[in-house]
């Protein structure tokens, strides 16, 4: 048996984890100076609930090797002979290098996967990486699922707190509507996030047109496309049904899996935040 390991950055929902059989490792949150163990006791709508009064300070750390161990430990008990470890990319966050301390004195053999994405991408590469080992593939397989889909992943979204954007340094110069004054107010920018960096795919003169420029930018990404929607606070939902109702009988799209921003994201997204992430996967 192949354990398949995932870090919460992922934003896997928690009933498609236990059915795949993925163990979820929580990051750290801290909110207003206390630590929280993301989807342990703060979940999407505690979160942004903190909103409702201002902008919190917000904060996230990578779990410790000992969390890490103690899912290594877990999986091991549990009857698996290996385990595929996959996580945000290290360029973003210490979790891999946690993640590799704690596998080398696990009791099975760890593969850590450093996926190179973050947020939903890494749930992409999970999927497939639980997909490959209950089809019975080897380590060498498991691993290659889960690094294939890493570089494939896109992504398109609309934002309202580009103030917390702006802070953590993720949104380029070039895309920053406030930064041009041709821009003009009421439009609504519709955004990428490519090498850390958020740039501008569209300027939309509403949410209706910013929902068909998001449809359009994910099927334009190929065929047999699973798509992630992603809901943030509940003020998203009629955007993000829009951009389903938009998705859901395209011929190019394979599967819809609907998510909540949670708060490692959220704390670089703020509410507001909804679009998709996507990529061609292979029947």
């Amino acid at each position: 048996m192949i354990g398949i390991v995932t870090d919460s950055n992922s934003q896997i929902p928690a009933d498609l984890a236990r059915r795949l059989g993925i163990e979820v490792v929580p990051l750290t949150v801290t909110l207003d100076g206390v630590d929280y163990q993301e989807g342990v006791d703060l979940d999407a709508d505690d979160f942004y609930a903190r909103f409702e009064s201002g902008t919190p300070q917000v904060s996230t750390s990578q779990p410790s090797p000992g969390a890490f161990a103690a899912a290594y430990q877990a999986l091991a008990e549990a009857g698996a002979d290996d385990i595929v470890s996959v996580h945000i990319g290290s360029a973003i966050s210490g979790t891999v290098n946690s993640a590799r301390l704690a596998a080398a004195g696990s009791p099975v053999p760890v593969r850590v996967v450093d996926t190179g994405s973050a947020s939903f991408a890494v749930a992409f590469c999970a999927m497939e990486a639980a997909e490959a080992a209950a089809a019975g593939g080897t380590i060498d397989e498991v691993v290659a699922a889960a690094e294939r889909v890493g570089a494939l992943v896109g992504n398109v979204y609309v934002m309202r707190a580009l103030d917390l954007a702006r802070a953590g340094g993720r949104l380029a110069a070039d895309a920053d509507p406030g930064a041009d004054p041709g821009t003009g107010a009421g439009l609504v920018p519709i955004f990428t996030l490519t090498g850390g960096a958020m740039r501008m795919a569209g300027l939309a003169s509403d949410l209706g047109q910013a929902v068909r420029i998001m449809a359009t930018h994910v099927l334009a990404a190929g065929t047999s496309l699973r798509v992630g929607v992603c809901v943030a606070d509940r003020g998203t939902l009629p955007v993000v049904e829009a951009l389903e109702d938009l998705l859901r009988d395209a011929p190019e799209v394979r599967e819809i899996i609907r998510y909540r921003v949670g708060p490692s994201v959220g704390a670089h997204t703020g509410p507001g935040a909804a679009g998709a992430m996507f990529y061609p996967s292979p029947l």
